[in-house]
């Protein structure tokens, strides 16, 4: 005799229904390999710094930054909408979390980054760029 307390079923879909595993086993192997192939790139990109990505540069930061906060905040949001149940809930509550989360970290990278290239500049050039 089943007996259902009121438990919903798991979602075994990801990428918007793109991609259906057939249990839960499955579908944390395949978040897995997801998250593990973006952490690969972002680490293969780590190593070997292509020049186009380094010699680049907008809104004052290097491609490659750009392309690393990018990554990384694909995999939070990701993260977050599978593990955190972020799909599940309403529309309105998921804009609130998410997008709150992306523009503080956005914003704190961005401060970060920053302020650390001011810091190597002095430590570089041997001076001050601005005197406060």
């Amino acid at each position: 005799m089943a007996h259902d307390h009121g438990h919903t079923e798991h979602k075994l879909a990801i990428f918007r229904g793109r991609l259906k595993f057939k249990s839960n086993v499955q579908k944390i192997w395949g978040v897995l390999i997801f998250l593990s192939l973006v952490t690969i790139v972002e680490v293969g990109l780590g190593i070997y710094k292509p020049s186009f990505l380094v010699d680049n540069y907008f809104v004052g930061m290097k491609y490659l930054n750009w392309v690393f906060i990018i990554l990384t905040i694909v995999k939070a949001y990701y993260i977050a909408w599978d593990f955190m149940h972020l799909r599940d809930e309403k529309s309105s509550l998921r804009r609130a979390v998410v997008w709150t989360a992306v523009f503080l970290i956005c914003y704190l990278i961005f401060i970060l980054l920053q302020e650390g290239t001011y810091i190597e500049d002095v430590k570089t050039n041997g001076y001050v760029k601005w005197n406060f």
